[in-house]
């Protein structure tokens, strides 16, 4: 009867135990309370997300102000304010935003990393260098690639050694590779960095003198220099061995116009059009060269063809109204010079 009575016992407290549990977690408990209003956070945060991905930032920054006044200072809310506001290209209040979001929680990577895409933005690169080293990996969220950011932010600081790197981490290049410092010469070529981006080049080139598309760009870059005659050499050197990549005959073409020699520019660029005919470059700087030896007929054709390929190219038009003036179409260039002015002020 005594271990009767010791089941007995067990039995009851168990049961009390289990009332206790399943009155601890009822509807109306604070717990209870809590975790579904934390749920209902989530899912509002998440509906905001969406409303941006969706391009609709400033219905986003609606929805946020409501929960921020219903609840103030809740986790994610500035993060995505943040968000929102770098969606709408308002960078400066984005910055105060992802400010508030890092004071909230350090560890917030999405903020840390677009805080840092922020003062980049902003064109604060030495302050966007170590958020962007903290968090430079791709995200769920993300949208700008940080690694690419970070490299410019290098570059604008003139940390070109910790620029190449960057970039070559991006393309999974080695870092001292003769591809890492073709694609940093280019990178800098592109920032107006033309001294460093030749060095680099010319690197490149002293590492793997058989890389594709090295002399192409020393060209490039001489001819962003006005070096013209060292411009056509590389060229030169390039198609010898890279005969049948069509923007470099486009390029050579160029060079040719400035030189002066308008017939070799013409047959570059008959070339490069062969190889690339879906491409405006070679027409329009046909154009150009047949201007300058004063055929309208024939740059007008050219022409012609490169606006209804690309009817926003502000030089496509400006050319086409000297082709006829040239030809005696005054109407025609009237309308081609009213075409530029409207152009040149919607980019303003």
């Amino acid at each position: 009867m005594k271990s009767l009575g010791v089941y007995a016992a067990l039995a009851v407290a168990i049961t009390m135990a289990g009332v206790q549990i399943a009155g601890a977690q009822t509807p109306d408990s604070p717990g209870a309370t809590a975790i579904q209003q934390n749920s209902e956070m989530q899912r509002s945060l998440a509906e905001a997300r969406k409303l941006i991905d969706r391009g609709r930032a400033a219905d986003a920054l609606k929805q946020l102000d409501a929960l921020t006044a219903e609840k103030p200072g809740a986790a994610g809310i500035n993060t995505l304010r943040g968000t929102a506001l770098y969606a709408q290209s308002n960078f400066a209040e984005a910055d105060t935003a992802f400010d508030k979001a890092l004071k909230q929680n350090p560890r917030d990577e999405e903020a840390t990393q677009m805080r840092g895409l922020t003062l980049f933005r902003l064109g604060r690169s030495a302050e966007a260098i170590p958020l962007l080293e903290a968090a430079h990996n791709w995200t769920p969220e993300t949208k700008t690639d940080p690694s690419y950011a970070l490299a410019l932010c290098y570059i604008d600081t003139h940390r070109y050694d910790d620029a190449r790197h960057a970039f070559a981490s991006q393309y999974g290049f080695g870092p001292n590779s003769a591809a890492a410092y073709l694609l940093a010469a280019r990178m800098l070529l592109r920032r107006n960095h033309v001294l460093v981006a030749r060095e680099f080049g010319a690197k490149a080139l002293e590492i793997d003198p058989q890389l594709p598309q090295a002399h192409q760009l020393l060209g490039e870059i001489a001819l962003a220099g006005e070096h013209v005659d060292e411009a056509i050499a590389e060229f030169e050197k390039e198609r010898a061995r890279n005969p049948l990549e069509g923007s470099l005959y486009d390029r050579l073409g160029d060079a040719y116009i400035r030189a002066g020699d308008y017939t070799r520019a013409q047959r570059a660029l008959q070339q490069a059009l062969l190889l690339e005919p879906n491409t405006t470059g070679p027409y329009i700087l046909l154009g150009k060269a047949l201007l300058r030896v004063q055929d309208g007929v024939n740059a007008a054709l050219y022409l012609e063809r490169a606006e209804k390929m690309d009817p926003g190219n502000t030089m496509t038009h400006a050319l086409l109204g000297q082709a006829y003036r040239m030809l005696g179409r005054a109407e025609d260039a009237k309308r081609q010079s009213e075409f530029v002015q409207k152009l040149q002020s919607a980019d303003k």
